[in-house]
């Protein structure tokens, strides 16, 4: 891997590690609809300067069902379920389940009739997934299971997602795609996010989580990306899927003083190493499209 892309892709690992910290912090002064508002709102804005130089928006036409689609199970419906389960569980522990999307992508892909077949070592990986996200949620049963089971909705919403755009957005422009999710997004919460709007103007550590959340773990993340699966290809991109759950852990200790326990560090590995067996397949022929692919294609088995 060259500096720049050993660069790139340390930054990515920050920028999709640290959101779960990021929302902990939000939610503790502001509503679940206003925060995913102005999180949506300014990621949009972020991006807005980018979408108005490409002036493309021809797409939207022949694939406006799969783009709101994609939006609703991108962005809509799992960042209010992570958001509403951070009320009631630890960052690091939904960073952890997060870290399921790989896995729940192949099970799905499995149940709406994919013909791939997925062999020993991709069954195991399955399996270690799910016994890892049940070491992680049986503490929970006395209180919060609920917000385990919201996070694991969010990311079989990832999932969903992941499949869309391979599907039926792999020609769309990554970034004007991206900007009118999330102009779309923030339209949807702009009325909850009215009727639940904070009494009190935040702290400044919860506007500076808001903005990072926007700007940082959202816009400039997937500008990051696109710059990543350019320089090293898709493929070697997805291994960021494996470390920034790392990062949401190692936040969760270090600033909020969460706990690392040994339920903690097996679910870890147990989730880790089923997502990579889960999702693992042979190394691809080298090729042109792979190295140039857009962002829907190649972000198939990414998590945020």
């Amino acid at each position: 891997m060259t500096r720049r892309g050993l660069f790139l892709f340390v930054l990515l690992s920050l920028l999709w590690g640290i959101p779960y910290l990021l929302i902990k912090l939000a939610v503790a002064e502001v509503s679940v609809p206003f925060l995913v508002f102005a999180r949506t709102a300014v990621g949009a804005l972020a991006l807005l300067p980018f979408v108005l130089v490409q002036r493309s928006f021809g797409w939207l036409k022949t694939h406006w069902r799969a783009v709101a689609a994609f939006c609703l199970v991108e962005m809509i419906l799992p960042w209010g379920l992570i958001t509403h389960g951070e009320v009631s569980i630890d960052s690091s522990t939904a960073g952890l389940l997060i870290a399921m999307t790989p896995a729940v992508t192949v099970a799905l892909s499995k149940l709406m009739g994919s013909d791939e077949r997925l062999g020993i070592r991709r069954w195991t990986g399955l399996f270690l997934g799910f016994a890892g996200v049940f070491v992680l949620a049986l503490p929970t049963l006395g209180g919060g299971f609920l917000a385990v089971v919201e996070i694991l909705m969010a990311a079989a919403c990832y999932a969903s997602g992941s499949i869309i755009a391979s599907r039926w957005l792999n020609d769309v422009p990554a970034t004007s795609l991206t900007a009118v999710c999330l102009a779309g997004a923030a339209l949807i919460y702009a009325v909850p996010a009215a009727l639940a709007w904070p009494a009190a103007v935040p702290s400044t550590t919860v506007v500076g989580a808001i903005l990072g959340l926007g700007v940082f773990c959202t816009a400039i993340a997937f500008a990051t990306y696109f710059l990543l699966v350019r320089e090293i290809g898709p493929e070697r991109a997805v291994v960021i899927t494996y470390v920034a759950p790392a990062v949401s852990v190692a936040a969760g200790v270090l600033v909020l003083s969460e706990p690392l326990d040994i339920g903690i560090v097996a679910a870890f590995a147990l989730i880790l190493c089923g997502s990579y067996l889960g999702t693992w397949r042979a190394p691809p022929e080298p090729s042109v499209s792979a190295t140039s692919a857009s962002w829907p294609a190649a972000a198939s088995r990414r998590q945020k």
